[in-house]
């Protein structure tokens, strides 16, 4: 029985390694072809993606565009040291954070949960229709949804009227936090449970079939049938999104910003934004863009560590 196993085992090995051996010879006959197919994919990420890194060198230097990168002076961590020892630089920091940890804690359970409670409707038709419309507000521009807000929140608007107040919500800043982080749930919520929604069709219909044969409720069925379906990708989701909590990008908090909300309102990106294309301070704004995605960088990998501590091992 051990000599007829083994032999399965070596035979399977040695198929393997016709096929990969058969695979890179196709690829080496036919090498147009592939580079007829790459070439296109390859030229846009070098040009659009690694060339523009170059730029960074502008935050180590006293920028002149009539000079050029190479012909700048070069003052080192100068600009870095202005920002960190800038007032302001904990209030940007601190909102910066906040906006992003409280939208991933309030946004991010919720395509999950979306996509349990889609899985449960049985009726085809009803799913398409209430699939529809959760997915819609994604194809809404985010300077319309901009406006949108403003609208709704003005002292003439529908939820003054509604309330019989005369508030105007887009000048506390106490509430722009809220606004913002409830406006993106609503926008973003539905799309994003569309990967959950695919992985939750892979779900053994059996074993749920067999749970509520056993008396389990709703919640022991996601648990036990469904929740190990999508749990993956939840893990991957999350240590992607928890990477990313100093990206946030500037044109909605640009756009839903006013003079009188700036306390709770101006964050690194919008920051950046008035530093380099308003004021022209070019090398400054690349150096807290550059600061920023350091910051990043280094968030995503302590979660992706922390992740896969918790996760037997399993992370990115």
């Amino acid at each position: 029985m051990t000599f007829h196993s083994s032999t399965v085992s070596a035979g399977k090995q040695d198929s393997k390694s016709g096929r990969i051996h058969d695979t890179l010879v196709y690829v080496k006959q036919h090498w147009e072809l592939y580079v007829i197919f790459l070439m296109p994919a390859l030229a846009l990420t070098l040009i659009f993606k690694y060339i523009p890194m170059g730029g960074i060198l502008i935050a180590f230097q006293d920028y002149n565009p009539f000079r050029g990168i190479w012909g700048s002076e070069w003052v080192g961590f100068r600009y870095f040291n202005r920002f960190l020892s800038s007032p302001d630089f904990m209030s940007y920091l601190a909102n910066t954070l906040k906006l992003s940890i409280f939208g991933l804690l309030w946004g991010f359970p919720v395509p999950i949960l979306l996509a349990f409670l889609l899985n449960r409707i049985q009726r085809t038709g009803i799913k398409k229709k209430i699939q529809l419309a959760l997915y819609l507000p994604n194809f809404i521009s985010v300077i319309v949804l901009c406006g949108i807000i403003r609208i709704f929140l003005s002292v003439t608007g529908p939820v003054n009227l509604l309330l019989g107040t005369q508030i105007n919500f887009m000048t506390m800043p106490e509430a722009w936090r809220t606004i913002y982080i409830a406006s993106g749930i609503w926008q973003g919520a539905g799309w994003a449970s569309i990967m959950y929604t695919a992985a939750l069709a892979n779900a053994s219909q059996d074993l749920r079939e067999a749970a509520e044969l056993d008396g389990a409720n709703i919640f022991q069925q996601i648990r036990v049938v469904e929740w190990p379906a999508i749990k993956d990708i939840v893990i991957i989701q999350f240590i992607l999104q928890a990477g990313n909590i100093m990206s946030i990008g500037f044109e909605k908090a640009y756009a839903l910003q006013t003079d009188l909300n700036l306390a709770s309102s101006e964050i690194i990106s919008t920051y950046v934004y008035k530093q380099g294309l308003i004021s022209g301070n070019f090398s400054f704004s690349t150096a807290v863009g550059l600061f920023n995605t350091v910051i990043n960088v280094i968030l995503l990998l302590s979660v992706n560590k922390i992740v896969a501590k918790m996760n037997d091992g399993q992370g990115l």
